[in-house]
């Protein structure tokens, strides 16, 4: 698999301010965003060796599933359409069809196949009937979780460690936004220091669900998942949020969405305001793209 449009290693940035001279503490960002305009952050990380292993055992395609607005089909129509294989989203919604959002337009004019499932279907994922019978009738399926998240992944999540660095950062603490936890769970696993910020409301769960991919027998770093973070919910948002956004964009030029990005920087600013972190703490944010579902003005 070559594909020759990405920014890999993904460019590392240090952001400077009153209030981060203050606390001092050191803080970098990752731009994972910049690796690819669509195939961009723990997408393409997520999806690096999954493609790879697909092309490797033969498979016909790639089957996943996502919401009418999922950046992981988003990403993976794409990506498959780059690598030259096939890809299948199933979607949740059986009322929906290729015109009901852009990313589904998006996917289908790259190629990937469309199946829409009912909510109930949905829910039962990798063991309800319409997954099943696909797998039956073609053996030959390789299969990712919804949001990319697996072993395949986690080796791709564990590379911005190794770039880091190889340009010369050990940070204390890698710094990540936390959906699903997958990528927390691929710099945590690497033996790092991670504080994760949860997006969604009553995430408690999600250190079971990171701590679950460390098989070895070896100490993990640091898990601290921050739960106070998620304005509302998953997807939700205030205006407090949005225009610390702006503000974001405007002084530094990084651009965020409401989500992901947005909520994790959020909550960073204000640790470090707070004095969460030891003066000399060196601090890298991963930017993890996601900026397709970026709210329009």
């Amino acid at each position: 698999m070559k594909i020759t449009d990405v920014l890999i290693p993904s460019p590392l940035y240090e952001l400077h301010d009153p209030f981060i001279d203050r606390a001092g503490v050191r803080l970098l960002v990752k731009r994972d965003d910049l690796i690819h305009p669509v195939i961009s952050g723990n997408k393409w990380r997520k999806l690096k060796y999954n493609i790879l292993e697909a092309l490797n055992r033969g498979a016909s395609a790639i089957i996943s599933f996502g919401g009418a607005y999922s950046n992981h089909l988003y990403a993976l129509a794409t990506f498959g359409k780059k690598a030259g294989i096939k890809t299948i989203g199933l979607i949740r919604g059986e009322e929906l069809n290729p015109e009901s959002s852009t990313t589904l337009q998006h996917c289908f004019e790259e190629g990937m196949e469309l199946g829409f499932l009912s909510r109930t279907e949905y829910r039962l994922k990798d063991e309800g009937t319409y997954f099943k019978k696909r797998m039956a009738d073609d053996p030959n399926l390789f299969y990712v979780p919804e949001g990319g998240t697996n072993a395949f992944a986690l080796t791709g999540v564990g590379e911005i460690v190794d770039e880091c660095q190889q340009a010369g950062f050990h940070p204390d603490y890698y710094v990540t936004a936390a959906g699903t936890g997958g990528t927390t769970a691929g710099l945590w696993v690497k033996k790092q220091n991670v504080i994760a910020v949860a997006v969604l409301k009553n995430a408690g769960f999600l250190e079971n669900d990171i701590k679950k991919w460390n098989s070895s027998t070896e100490a993990s770093g640091q898990l601290d998942l921050q739960k106070d973070y998620h304005f509302g919910g998953y997807g939700k948002y205030t205006a407090e949020l949005l225009q610390f956004i702006a503000d974001f964009e405007n002084r530094y030029n990084i651009p965020l969405e409401h989500v992901y990005t947005g909520k994790m920087f959020y909550g960073l600013f204000d640790l470090i305001k707070r004095g969460y972190f030891a003066k000399g703490t060196v601090l890298m944010a991963v930017h993890t793209g996601g900026l397709q579902g970026k709210l329009k003005p």
